[in-house]
């Protein structure tokens, strides 16, 4: 039986997903196996190597070391902020995740301002449920 301390991965397909593949196999003459080993290796040439920990540093607020943290958040895109639109309380920010692919997060306007958001600024769009979030490197 495969394992996967041995390398094994096995997945299901829903049949509409399993043809496409079992076709281009064919087309291609590949096997699935080479098929999933080049999706594989082309992922780290294509994905941008994304790092939420940044170094620690100072807070100059309260004077300590802030650590970096893991986020419970799953869905982490690169975003480049579009627009920013500051009201009283809240701020709205367009953010582009890819050519014509748009969020909008609805922050406060204080986290706004601490984040120095800006157009054209580089962040992550953090989406967990309905919720967008922003974090930027510093």
């Amino acid at each position: 039986m495969p394992r996967k301390d041995q390398g094994w991965i096995t997945f299901q397909l829903p049949e509409a997903e399993r043809q496409l593949l079992e076709r281009h196999c064919e087309q291609t003459q590949r096997s699935k196996t080479d098929v999933l080993r080049e999706l594989v290796r082309t992922l780290e040439r294509e994905m941008p190597v994304m790092s939420l920990t940044p170094p620690p540093k100072q807070s100059p607020r309260y004077g300590i070391n802030i650590r970096a943290m893991q986020v419970s958040a799953r869905n982490v895109f690169p975003a480049i902020v579009r627009q920013v639109r500051l009201g009283s309380v809240n701020a709205e920010i367009l953010l582009e995740i890819a050519p014509n692919v748009e969020a909008v997060s609805v922050i406060t306007r204080a986290s706004a301002e601490v984040l120095q958001l800006k157009e054209e600024r580089q962040v992550y769009a953090m989406i967990k449920s309905s919720d967008v979030m922003v974090a930027v490197d510093d």
